[in-house]
């Protein structure tokens, strides 16, 4: 069974930065597509960006220009660094992984989410 680890959410002023990191428990080149989605409070989870095996990389609008996915095969971990952090930025971050086997269903897994919390 995958598992995906989050770490690095926290408190943080608005301009500030953080870095979110997941950890899986499997080399990150198994699967298809990586990415980070979030959850705010009364709203629906929000895919922010992914990242895929052969290295291309897709952002929210809203995110664009400030926040940057990364990830390192070797330590089998993607990244999000986040820069010019809003309020709206805070939310639930949860780590995703999505494997396309080429004989059967799509395999979706999640982290257990880090929370992102940035004060005006």
């Amino acid at each position: 069974q995958v598992q995906l680890v989050e770490s690095g959410g926290g408190l943080v002023q608005t301009g500030g930065s953080l870095r979110l990191s997941c950890a899986a428990s499997t080399s990150i080149f198994s699967f298809n597509t990586m990415g980070w989605y979030r959850q705010a409070p009364g709203k629906a989870r929000e895919l922010v960006a992914t990242a895929t095996r052969d290295g291309s990389t897709s952002y929210v609008d809203s995110v664009k220009g400030r926040f940057r996915i990364s990830s390192d095969t070797a330590k089998s971990t993607v990244s999000l660094q986040m820069n010019s952090l809003k309020p709206e930025d805070t939310a639930v971050y949860y780590c995703n992984a999505v494997l396309l086997p080429p004989y059967g269903p799509r395999q979706n897994y999640w982290g257990q989410g880090t929370q992102v919390t940035v004060s005006s």
